[in-house]
């Protein structure tokens, strides 16, 4: 059986596509295929992650179709694990970019193997969905797990650099999400490591390899003897090519709103009379380094969705001593806790908050809000 072929991805920009993308979701399908390549995701994700759309408004959508909720319960769940990381990164702060729970262990080296970085593992559906994804940004949620599980469980390097790389790449850039998966995949956010042999990665890739060196019984890959291909562990330098400052112009009578990487929701004060500035950050790119890639694809959404938007590169202080501003909104969110003005609430699906040390413990909280 050669490799599965499936046409190739793309995210539009405008809202309006945007809005069509999450009313052709089929929750029903979504909840038997998405394991697989081909499943019937969503690929609303970039979206979610920019801050868009919501959580709550893919899950209103799904709600308001009438499907009884027990079966769409599946893509609820994997929306809620969405709120679920970012509720750890609210409550946690920092402390998610360490192993939170647990030291990871055995590691060996503290960067990427090289096999992973250039798509060359000799796993065929590993190595062709990473040279997809330097083409689109994008990588199917099964495949970012296999990803890390060879590169922290079998390749024994430490999960942090290897997730920053998945990161700067990923139009759905999201540390909570990413920073945390890794962490989870690698023992150091759970109980036990996550592995995958090749007999799981060719069910859901649709392919018939053998021979490889995933190609064990599951009780045998963690003794597995570090391979050759993995050895090679080179360290990487990620930097954000961020665009070039802009005169922007700020009339004082009005609110200035700010925007950022995780906030670009076109609804927002849609109505009001308002300054509208996108703020990039060096400070926060440094610290998150994301690709040119990225970097347009943010710009692309700000600019074709939201009316007046200007562009402020550099930090959130000089922004506002340079031009005088006095009355500020922002939306809440881990990176922007320096932010002075007035926060408001970001919207959720559920009512729960805080930290609750698994998701199941969360999501049964979250179920108190279903209507079955």
């Amino acid at each position: 059986m050669e490799l599965f072929e499936q046409e190739s991805i793309s995210f539009p920009t405008s809202y309006e596509e945007i809005l069509k993308r999450i009313k052709s979701i089929d929750p029903i399908k979504y909840g038997s295929s998405r394991n697989y390549i081909n499943g019937a995701v969503s690929y609303l994700s970039p979206y979610i992650s920019r801050g868009v759309i919501s959580t709550k408004l893919v899950f209103e959508e799904i709600i308001q179709r009438g499907h009884p909720t027990g079966r769409v319960q599946k893509i609820i769940q994997e929306l809620a694990w969405r709120d679920y990381w970012q509720q750890v990164w609210i409550s946690k702060g920092d402390a998610i970019d360490k192993d939170l729970k647990h030291q990871q262990a055995p590691v060996n080296n503290s960067a990427i193997p090289e096999a992973i970085f250039h798509g060359k593992t000799g796993i065929k559906a590993i190595d062709s969905a990473i040279a997809e994804f330097y083409e689109t940004g994008y990588l199917h949620n099964h495949v970012r797990m296999y990803i890390a599980s060879i590169t922290c469980n079998i390749g024994k390097s430490h999960w942090k650099l290897p997730a920053q790389w998945m990161y700067y790449y990923l139009l759905d850039a999201d540390w909570a999400s990413n920073a945390l998966s890794w962490q989870w995949v690698a023992g150091a956010n759970a109980n036990k490591k996550y592995i995958a042999n090749q007999e799981n990665i060719n069910k859901y890739c649709f392919t018939n390899q053998k021979n490889t060196f995933l190609d064990v019984e599951y009780e045998d890959i963690l003794q597995l003897k570090m391979p050759e291909v993995l050895k090679n562990t080179p360290q990487i330098e990620l930097t954000t090519p961020l665009p070039s400052s802009q005169d922007i112009k700020i009339d004082n009578s009005l609110p200035t709103i700010i925007y950022n990487f995780y906030n670009l929701d076109p609804l927002w004060k849609k109505q009001d009379k308002v300054n509208r500035i996108l703020l990039l950050e060096p400070s926060h790119f440094k610290k998150f380094p994301v690709s040119s890639k990225t970097i347009q694809f943010t710009l692309q959404l700000a600019k074709e969705n939201i009316n007046g938007i200007q562009i402020f590169v550099g930090e959130f202080d000089k922004l506002v001593s340079a031009h005088e501003i006095k009355k500020i909104y922002f939306k809440e969110h881990p990176t922007s806790i320096h932010y002075n003005g007035i926060e408001e609430p970001r919207d959720w699906m559920f009512n729960v908050k805080g930290y609750y040390n698994s998701f199941f413990s969360f999501w049964k909280k979250c179920q108190k809000e279903l209507v079955y």
